[in-house]
């Protein structure tokens, strides 16, 4: 059954049927996680020229040129804007550079014409940019390793130019403000020390350049090293033929038809996720148990990861942990004590920026995991937690009612999360936080129904309205109905849509595509839920 607008908000006798066909796109969903093995993300600019630089010999290599072509923005950049653009575009203008360089013989090179325009106008755009930093305006966000890689990719470049005598038209660029070569510099003498390199830096490996191949202490996990195409690559290089890591290259390119993901497998993470996401909205759903079994499997002393080969995390742990308790199987919280801090809790150990996010997934694991035989001084120190981890919460929230957070461009999300989370808590700041989280979600529409940070998306328009949702948890006034009504329509009038606009932070911004159709279904089920109740009259009042 295909979901209708009718070009009208949806009509209150007709929520039910919806509601049903909801559940139905629900349970698709459950096997769709269960049958894809990695999960589903969108490619990644910045990983696919990666391989364009490094490893020429894989097959789609073509393909993955042919890809930096399409996407380059007329401008000359790759990306999203407000600094978003810096790191694909570094990594392109590099790749497509250096490719011009290679035999023009080679049946895998396309023409050089091409090649040489997106190439320069990259080259171009990026020096414009750099050269008038001088203001501090562009500020570069805190994606994963920028800090390593930005240095890295500038080195890489000014190097090319160098040896170009004049040729390529710029003059030699320079680090963006609020970046230096400090972290990279450390990283690479540590490895000339035989230092080994911690888990959580093989990710991002090939920022070590000649010294990828040769890193000590890094090894492949699941066929990979750090669940990344371009740290892989980056290790075989100058190595004898590796045929697991090769073959694994070989296959993810395939899927896409060329380019890759920035992450070979996110399978704990949009498992967690998206049953985590339909089970809060209350969705009706048989449950494989398998699903819940892989990520009780999922989870050590440390915790889980987002996905096999990478190291665990705090954040995808406490969805681990949430999931779990709403499939009825709950499960004690101590893996997350190693990251507990003072006031809050880390991410992973080191981190230099604490996450709103992965706290509030955290205090959700808090309020809802207690197994029936939790001892008691486990009981107080997971409330304790709790208690804490709200009120850190609580003082992130911006003047405006939002919060923001470093694993996700948009404020919707971090909104979000916090909005659900702490409408699970009973802290005295609460209802004033979530009324100010509500007044600016509703504020902030656009007049399409939709909300968005640079235009309306599917997912942000998701995440607002569980927003205003869980904003007004009692009744919905009629502003907020009229709001949560013109949202649900715009996401039925986009229900077909699956090229989401990427919003997630990893090397560049990417799409957890299966996570976002959870968000979406979840978002239109929870509001169907509170319109049809709020449409129904009202019973009547008997004088005793």
């Amino acid at each position: 059954m295909h979901l209708t607008s009718n070009e009208h908000p949806p009509l209150p006798h007709a929520l039910t049927q919806w509601r049903t066909t909801l559940a139905r796109t629900a349970a698709d969903l459950v096997t769709e996680i269960m049958t894809n093995p990695r999960g589903t993300m969108s490619p990644s600019v910045y990983e696919t020229a990666r391989l364009v630089r490094t490893a020429p010999w894989l097959d789609g290599h073509g393909d993955r040129c042919a890809y930096l072509l399409r996407t380059q923005r007329p401008d000359g950049w790759w990306g999203h804007p407000d600094g978003y653009d810096l790191v694909p575009t570094l990594s392109a203008t590099e790749a497509l550079l250096h490719e011009l360089d290679r035999p023009a013989t080679d049946p895998a090179r396309p023409p050089a014409a091409p090649l040489a325009r997106a190439a320069l106008t990259g080259l171009w755009a990026l020096a414009d940019r750099l050269d008038l930093d001088t203001d501090h305006q562009n500020a570069v966000p805190d994606t994963i390793a920028a800090e390593l890689i930005i240095p890295w990719l500038i080195d890489e470049l000014n190097s090319q130019l160098a040896s170009s005598d004049g040729r390529l038209g710029a003059a030699a660029l320079h680090l963006p403000h609020g970046i230096d070569r400090h972290p990279l510099t450390r990283l690479r003498t540590a490895a000339a020390a035989r230092t080994p390199l911690p888990e959580k830096l093989w990710h991002t490996l090939e920022a070590l350049g000649e010294q990828a191949a040769d890193a000590p202490g890094v090894r492949l996990t699941a066929s990979a090293v750090g669940s990344s195409s371009a740290a892989t690559a980056a290790w075989l290089a100058g190595r004898p033929p590796q045929e697991a890591p090769a073959a694994l290259l070989a296959r993810t390119q395939a899927r896409w038809g060329g380019p890759v993901p920035g992450v070979l497998s996110i399978a704990v993470f949009e498992r967690a996720w998206v049953l985590g996401f339909l089970l809060d909205a209350g969705i009706p759903l048989t449950i494989p148990p398998e699903l819940p079994a892989y990520l009780e499997t999922s989870l050590d002393t440390a915790g889980a990861p987002a996905g096999p080969g990478l190291p665990p995390d705090s954040d995808d742990t406490a969805a681990v942990l949430h999931t779990l308790a709403l499939t009825g199987r709950p499960t004690p919280v101590h893996c997350l004590w190693p990251y507990e801090a003072d006031t809050y809790f880390r991410c992973f150990p080191g981190e230099r920026t604490p996450s709103t996010s992965t706290n509030a997934h955290i205090l959700e694991a808090l309020l809802t995991t207690a197994p029936p035989d939790e001892p008691a001084e486990e009981q107080t120190r997971r409330r304790t937690a709790a208690d804490k981890t709200e009120t850190w919460l609580l003082n992130q929230q911006h003047h405006n009612g939002s919060w923001d957070d470093k694993w996700h461009a948009s404020p919707y999300y971090a909104t979000m999360c916090c909005t659900v989370a702490l409408a699970r808590g009973h802290h005295p700041r609460t209802h004033e936080a979530l009324t100010r989280a509500g007044q600016w979600a509703l504020d902030t529409q656009r007049p399409d129904g939709s909300w968005g940070r640079w235009e309306g998306t599917v997912e942000e328009t998701s995440y607002a309205l569980q927003i205003l949702l869980r904003a007004h948890p009692d009744d919905l006034p009629p502003p907020v109905a009229r709001a949560v009504t013109d949202g649900c329509t715009h996401l039925l009038d986009h229900q077909d849509d699956a090229d989401f606009a990427p919003l997630w932070h990893d090397k560049d911004l990417y799409t957890p595509v299966t996570v976002v159709k959870a968000a979406r279904v979840a978002a239109l089920y929870t509001a169907a839920s509170r319109l049809e109740q709020a449409a129904r009259p009202a019973a009547p009042a008997f004088l005793p």
